[in-house]
């Protein structure tokens, strides 16, 4: 008998074997197509005649921790100690899956905020806890009267995604100030922020719970050198919590995983001595601003995007579809797969919108973009 009866393949798998069977352009899954830096691909290279093919400590290669820690520190202004606060992962999805299931007991709730990324739940479930699934705002900003109102004395942790997959949403300052003023209420309430793509955000600064006084000593935040360069395949993240915090996780990760890909953490560890976090988000808002600039005479009307290499786009004056069945036949008619955001509500809640991954090569976008165009 199933554990999660109501859980399906998820719509990333659905909508990338559908691109595939039709020889469509792939705008749906979230990975980069353009290559990897030439100075990292060469540390791998050098690496892969080295000893260094065993396991690593559980809780990650030690330099690397200290190189987290730096860059937490440079980033954030937060000191963080290395063997006490740090946890690399594999991928962001095995941090959040961890954490979950080491803080979550029986019957606890879960606030997750609608769209949600697809990873939050599951873990919640097989936990025999229950996830509140609460919607944000239609322009996808928090209504945190609503989320107050859900919260109660079984609230066991609260599940944030700063920027925000799908919409490309950022959380303001008063944000976090209705946020802090709420946990005050609720004193047992773990944050889990999931900031996958903290340094992928443009015009308006990125604020991470990282800088938030009253939150470091109940918070997990979740980051991925998957996604910040470029190499999604490698299943590398990481974690910061307080000790008592770290210290339940580890329970569940050294059974789980035990340790991480050896050689990904080391060639990682080196990496970051030579590149520039900076570079990160400059790249991507040049491909944004590109394929925006591409769909401008289209009759898709384009969301604000605000981090994140994903694109909101409106179809409401192409068709009155559904968005899972408009996205079918984007795929099966016109060449180009993209995800329907009513996937990450709970109730399936379609607004006629749909999400585009823009962190591809020139070529890729423009042919997508013509496609799109004619449509």
């Amino acid at each position: 008998m199933s554990k999660l009866p109501n859980i399906s393949t998820s719509i990333f798998t659905v909508m990338s074997k559908m691109a595939a069977e039709y020889n469509a352009i792939n705008l749906s899954q979230g990975f980069p197509n353009f290559p990897v830096d030439e100075r990292l691909t060469d540390i791998i290279a050098k690496l892969a005649k080295e000893n260094v093919h065993q396991y690593t400590p559980m809780s990650g290669y030690a330099p690397l921790l200290s190189k987290i820690a730096t860059l937490v520190n440079n980033s954030y202004r937060r000191t963080v100690h290395p063997e006490t606060e740090l946890l690399v992962t594999a991928g962001a999805t095995q941090a959040i899956f961890t954490t979950i299931t080491a803080l979550v007991k029986n019957n606890d709730d879960v606030i997750i905020l609608d769209p949600s990324y697809d990873c939050y739940e599951a873990p919640v479930l097989l936990c025999n806890a229950n996830p509140v699934r609460v919607a944000l705002n239609d322009d996808y900003t928090p209504n945190w009267e609503i989320i107050e109102k859900a919260c109660s004395a079984k609230t066991k942790m609260i599940i944030i995604n700063n920027p925000h997959n799908p919409t490309g949403k950022i959380l303001t300052e008063s944000d976090f100030e209705a946020l802090e003023i709420l946990l005050e209420k609720y004193p047992d309430i773990v944050l889990l922020s999931d900031e996958v793509y903290e340094y992928i955000t443009f015009e308006e600064k990125h604020i991470s719970a990282h800088t938030r006084e009253k939150l470091l000593n109940r918070s997990v935040m979740v980051s991925s050198f998957g996604k910040s360069f470029h190499v999604t395949g490698w299943k590398v993240g990481y974690l910061v919590a307080p000790e008592y915090l770290i210290e339940e996780i580890k329970k569940v990760h050294q059974f789980l995983v035990f340790s991480v890909n050896s050689i990904s953490q080391i060639a990682i560890s080196e990496y970051l001595d030579i590149v520039s976090i900076a570079e990160i988000g400059k790249l991507y808002q040049e491909k944004r601003d590109y394929f925006r600039q591409l769909l401008k005479n289209s009759r898709f009307e384009l969301m604000p995007c605000e981090g994140t290499y994903f694109q909101v786009a409106s179809y409401a004056a192409i068709s009155n579809e559904n968005d899972v069945d408009f996205c079918k036949r984007l795929i099966i008619e016109h060449g180009v797969a993209a995800i329907p955001i009513s996937t990450f509500y709970a109730d399936g809640k379609d607004l006629k919108l749909i999400r585009f991954c823009f962190a591809k090569d020139n070529a890729t976008l423009e042919e997508a973009a013509k496609r799109l165009c004619v449509i």
